[in-house]
């Protein structure tokens, strides 16, 4: 795979997250405003929103630089991604969508939008540990056994 088609594949899968944290989120709550929250919950919503777009974006653009593949199990990487946000934390693309989801949810003052958050957090931590490490793992072996051994799951880490 060359960086253009990983670029052109990886882009192509951001519908996959712009689905989960856009069109369903939009589906539910009809982008209206439920129960009206102070200055400080709907900035904090709007932090959490952008600051979790920027590191979705710059995830899936370590997918393209670094892995030289796609976040798409179709179209994996061919180098393990330990770069950027991945040197902080695992699996950064699934933090910045369940923030973005919380984010709306603080904007739009709709508790189910934190519900539906917390059920995509559940699906993605049952898929990250029944399907994703395990295929990691048999493709990059000691190399991901060290990384798990440093970088944590879910918590980011202070220092890279």
């Amino acid at each position: 795979m060359t960086r253009r088609s990983a670029a052109l594949g990886t882009a192509t899968f951001l519908v996959v997250p712009g689905t989960v944290a856009g069109l369903v989120p939009g589906w539910l709550t009809g982008w209206e405003v439920s129960h009206p929250q102070g200055v400080p919950a709907r900035i904090a919503g709007v932090c959490l929103i952008v600051g979790g777009t920027a590191a979705l974006l710059s995830a899936f653009g370590r997918f393209v630089i670094d892995g030289i593949g796609t976040p798409a199990p179709i179209a994996p990487t061919q180098r393990l991604v330990v770069y950027g946000l991945y040197r902080f934390v695992r699996n950064p693309m699934y933090l910045a969508v369940v923030g973005v989801i919380t984010g709306q949810a603080m904007v739009l003052g709709d508790p189910g939008l934190l519900v539906y958050a917390g059920g995509v957090a559940l699906t993605m931590h049952a898929f990250v540990v029944a399907y994703e490490e395990p295929t990691l793992r048999r493709e990059f072996r000691a190399e991901y056994d060290a990384y798990c051994a440093e970088v944590p799951r879910w918590l980011p880490r202070l220092h890279p």
